[in-house]
């Protein structure tokens, strides 16, 4: 990236020096699995003159995914739709309104076919023709199926467009389903999230801008380096559930101190999302659910979210082995002195299985008393 390439955009980009926003496009291309030298293209993608043309489509929705992007700060949401991208057509962000903005989506769609970002949320009602969401006279059904064919790329933001979410949940009266059901048989990337974090949605965007291909998608459509991960990996709170140490109600002692909410329902330990690694809201540490204190719910798994009563016990999806933390058994009988303190010095550590069988054994030898934790038994069940 040449620096009169760099000076043309200084403005735009908030006066920051060229050194400083290298770094942060580096940055950026580290936080999507991407090598450190993809920075220059990020770099060269976000300064480009060509604004990238963006329909949002809004169906059976809350309106929380755009709320959800109304808060992103970098770049912040002006900069967004006025310098790096065309929002042609959003209910809720565009100027227009009516006969208007209805003009102004169709003519995008014509003038930029193939080469359109669709961005959706809301699920899609289908029973009885898609009568129960209408706008502008059509069904969210004919909407999506006329306008999906000429998009260069399909994104499902939140859970609702991702898989049905809200809507679909319980009863679903009108039959709502998720874009990937609709769609069948066309790719498309799904962003779940109740609402879901905005930079996920601009990362794609980002990915799809600099090397003209979508990211490396997992089985449901997720982009890999939003969704490779268990949230239960890189939870603040992990350490407590491996030293057995659990709140076991709201405002107890652990609750208070920060213990594992897995007793509390927590679904951090089969929903795969990044949420502990990038927060929300830009306000510190801390700024996401499990950070102030209420356990996960899975919004961003299919089945889960929505779907599992939030008291119920998350299953276990990696394997964690048995405690052997003083805290977890107290008194407890049969475990060697000082392996407990090799235990207690070394918090949050995980053993391999090996070590793991060893203490499960040491365990059984204490006269039939079984006082291992509740998240040690419940894995064993899952793994039997």
């Amino acid at each position: 990236m040449k620096k009169e390439e760099f000076d043309a955009v200084r403005q735009q980009l908030g006066g920051v020096s060229r050194r400083d926003f290298l770094k942060f496009c580096s940055v950026v291309a580290v936080g999507m699995g991407l090598p450190l030298s993809a920075g220059v293209k990020i770099a060269e993608a976000i300064t480009s003159k060509k604004r990238p043309p963006v329909i949002w489509l809004s169906f059976q929705e809350c309106t929380g995914c755009v709320e959800s992007l109304l808060r992103s700060t970098h770049p912040t949401l002006d900069s967004l739709i006025l310098d790096h991208i065309s929002l042609d057509y959003s209910e809720t962000l565009s100027a227009a309104a009516g006969h208007q903005v209805e003009a102004a989506k169709a003519r995008s769609i014509e003038e930029n076919r193939g080469k359109f970002i669709l961005v959706v949320d809301g699920a899609i009602p289908t029973k009885d023709k898609g009568i129960y969401c209408k706008i502008a006279g059509k069904t969210a059904l004919e909407i999506l199926n006329e306008t999906a064919p000429h998009a260069g790329a399909i994104v499902a933001m939140g859970s609702c467009a991702s898989w049905g979410g809200v809507a679909a949940a319980g009863v679903n009266p009108t039959e709502a389903k998720g874009v990937p059901e609709i769609l069948n048989g066309k790719t498309v990337v799904t962003i779940p999230g109740c609402p879901p974090n905005p930079y996920n949605l601009l990362s794609t965007v980002l990915h799809v801008l600099t090397f003209n291909k979508l990211p490396e998608l997992d089985q449901k459509g997720r982009p890999k380096f939003a969704y490779g991960r268990l949230i239960h990996e890189n939870c603040e709170r992990r350490p407590h559930f491996d030293a057995g140490r659990f709140a076991m109600a709201y405002g107890d002692e652990w609750h208070r101190k920060g213990g594992c909410l897995f007793k509390l329902g927590c679904k951090g330990p089969e929903t795969y999302a990044n949420c502990p690694t990038i927060l929300f809201g830009e306000t510190g540490a801390g700024t996401w659910p499990v950070g102030v204190g209420h356990p996960c719910f899975g919004c961003s798994e299919k089945g889960v979210g929505f779907s599992t009563p939030l008291h119920t016990l998350a299953t276990i999806k990696d394997f964690t082995p048995p405690t052997f933390f003083a805290e977890a058994f107290p008194n407890k009988q049969g475990i060697p002195g000082g392996l407990k303190s090799l235990a207690t010095g070394t918090a949050g550590l995980v053993v391999g299985a090996a070590g793991a069988a060893l203490l499960t054994s040491l365990g059984k030898k204490d006269d039939g008393d079984d006082r291992r934790s509740d998240a040690d038994r419940h894995s064993g069940d899952k793994e039997e």
